[in-house]
């Protein structure tokens, strides 16, 4: 009976322990008592936040067709009108906005100056179903998810192709490749600083898949990393990965859930690291844009 009740307080403070351990993992990216913090409620639906070197952070209102300036100071200005429709986007290394254009089913470079040229237009002579989420590898070379979602402002109303697909676009080519045409509906797309894994969530599907990124720019040894789905992606500088959609979802590299930020919106569409220490999380969310102070910084 003694070995018996020995055992039961071991298992009890052992169970302090993790329920610690655990608690401690999802409040020390963040402080729990902060609410984030509401910067404006001024918009249609936000979307596609992207930082540049500096930490401003460049984001779309897409039914307006405009992409809009939160710069490190805080100050909000546009960057850009008839933006394309623009959806997500990414800087590269140069300092140009790549930009998933869907008004025409496009994919852009925007120069500093708003100078815009067309990458993609197009895929062996099909139109592409609507270029959502982008990420831009180390080397420059370019991936991007093309889900169909039917727009308003679109004449047709079905797609040209018949899978809704991942792309990898080599530097300095203008005809993407197909690397993943198996996913319901690929949308957040987000790859490691090294340049060797890229994460891929499929909102169709309800999952968030993990590749390995080849040498030759393709990908393999796939495997489920998050039994969810998201909307826009983006990392730390730890390797956890945060989720958009119902608020903020963050999980640790090996795919454990370790904190959730609450958004009093309908829905966060996209999310990322900015600021002049890159520890500042933004967050798209339905009408507005919000922030929250980080203990870690983004490392896009």
């Amino acid at each position: 009976m003694i070995v018996t009740n020995l055992n039961k307080y071991l298992f009890f403070f052992f169970l302090l322990f993790v329920v610690k351990d655990i608690s401690a993992q999802s409040t020390d990216l963040f402080d729990a008592d902060v609410k984030p913090k509401l910067i404006s409620r001024q918009f249609t639906f936000t979307e596609g936040p992207a930082v540049d070197k500096k930490g401003n952070i460049f984001f779309t209102d897409q039914p307006n067709n405009k992409i809009w300036e939160y710069d490190i100071n805080g100050k909000l200005s546009v960057f850009m009108n008839n933006a394309g429709r623009a959806n997500g986007m990414y800087f590269d290394k140069k300092g140009n906005l790549i930009a998933c254009a869907d008004e025409h089913d496009q994919l852009w470079k925007i120069k500093k100056d708003g100078k815009v040229k067309v990458l993609v237009k197009d895929f062996k002579g099909l139109r592409l179903n609507g270029p959502n989420d982008v990420w831009v590898h180390p080397n420059g070379n370019i991936y991007f998810t093309d889900p169909y979602y039917q727009r308003p402002y679109w004449t047709r109303t079905k797609p040209d192709m018949d899978n809704q697909k991942v792309f990898y676009l080599p530097k300095g080519k203008d005809q993407p490749i197909a690397l993943e045409d198996s996913l319901v509906r690929p949308n957040g797309i987000v790859g490691t600083p090294d340049g060797k894994r890229l994460y891929v969530a499929d909102i169709g599907g309800n999952k968030t898949y993990s590749y390995t990124i080849n040498t030759d720019g393709t990908l393999s040894n796939r495997r489920v990393f998050i039994e969810q789905g998201a909307d826009g992606i983006t990392l730390d500088e730890r390797g956890n990965l945060y989720l958009s959609g119902n608020g903020i979802t963050i999980y640790n590299p090996e795919g454990k859930k370790i904190g959730h930020i609450s958004i009093d919106e309908p829905w966060s569409a996209n999310v990322c690291f900015g600021g002049k220490n890159k520890n500042v999380l933004f967050i798209t969310a339905s009408t507005a844009i919000y922030t929250v102070q980080m203990n870690v910084k983004g490392v896009e």
